[in-house]
């Protein structure tokens, strides 16, 4: 699974893009005058909306020819976006805020997908393996846990998990290790457990292990955790193609919430996820709009954690 989160070199990189000005247009015209448009994305189930959205027309119908180019993570979005190789792009909400933190003018369009709100049963947890004594949160203290970046969404949530359930977060220590990575890890002894998401969370549970506690949960109700963006010089450059495209996404969402069996259809033509993972996935939720209070919590937690250079402002973040 491609990396969602962003790091420093990244987030430096995007400021020396910044600094350097720009003259957003439109990425080109497409077939019968329609605006061709790239996104970059990460082959996980959480763009599954975006595919179904271009197979169904509902950008076509906007005017929008939409190219989805997969990146090697959020780390190569950002940039990519600021240096307007993508018009738009898809990242976790901490990524973003970090990146607003550090100067990197991001603005987001649309809603990308949220947690289900369902403790023990949402898209992503905090994992043990089958052999495992650990029973709660709790019992991470002392512990190595893995998570796929260090200072993000992973090891801030699953901070508070540790807090909620009376442990000790400080006492935790995180390894930073690929999702698809961490299943072995768990089996083998390299970590004591893992935060994982869908499919890693289904590979984990398939070999017999169990999650100890929803993290995302934990941090708020409804937790929304990503977001697709855009530069703000494109949003201010551009303002009725964004219209367009936050339209025809939150149509998007709305039809993948609706039609779950062809979520997992679509995910087949951009992933590699075996059949019996496939069935056994818990899908995000696609809610239209962002959950500002949830938002308001990971600024909070990040803030307590010091992974922000500046406070990030949501009001200059969400649409």
């Amino acid at each position: 699974m491609r990396r969602l989160l962003i790091g420093p070199t990244a987030l430096a990189l995007a400021a020396a893009l910044t600094a350097c000005g720009s003259s957003d247009s439109p990425g080109g015209r497409g077939d019968g005058g329609r605006a061709a448009i790239t996104v970059g994305v990460i082959p996980i189930v959480d763009v599954a909306p975006l595919y179904l959205g271009e197979k169904r027309g509902f950008y076509r119908d906007r005017g929008i020819d939409l190219t989805l180019k997969t990146g090697q993570g959020g780390a190569a979005i950002v940039p990519g976006v600021i240096s307007r190789q993508f018009q738009f792009g898809f990242s976790n909400v901490t990524s973003l805020l970090i990146a607003q933190s550090n100067k990197v003018p991001v603005r987001a369009v649309a809603n990308g997908g949220a947690s289900t709100g369902r403790d023990g049963a949402d898209f992503g947890g905090i994992t043990v393996g089958k052999d495992s004594t650990l029973k709660s949160a709790k019992d991470l203290a002392g512990r190595k846990v893995a998570v796929n970046t260090l200072k993000n969404i992973g090891d801030t949530s699953v901070r508070q998990s540790v807090r909620k359930a009376g442990g000790d977060p400080d006492r935790v220590t995180f390894v930073e290790l690929a999702f698809d990575q961490m299943a072995a890890a768990l089996d083998s002894g390299q970590v004591d457990a893992a935060w994982a998401v869908e499919p890693a969370l289904s590979t984990i549970k398939g070999r017999g292990g169990r999650v100890i506690a929803s993290n995302f949960v934990d941090v708020a109700p409804d937790l929304t955790v990503a977001l697709y963006f855009t530069s703000a010089e494109y949003a201010r450059r551009n303002p009725e193609l964004v219209e367009k495209f936050r339209a025809a996404t939150k149509e998007s969402l709305s039809y993948a919430t609706d039609h779950p069996d062809e979520v997992r259809e679509i995910l087949t033509t951009y992933t590699r996820i075996p059949e019996a993972t496939l069935r056994a996935m818990t899908l995000p939720r696609w809610p239209q709009e962002p959950n500002r209070a949830s938002i308001d919590a990971l600024i909070a937690l990040g803030t307590k954690d010091g992974i922000f250079k500046t406070a990030p402002d949501p009001d200059e973040l969400l649409p």
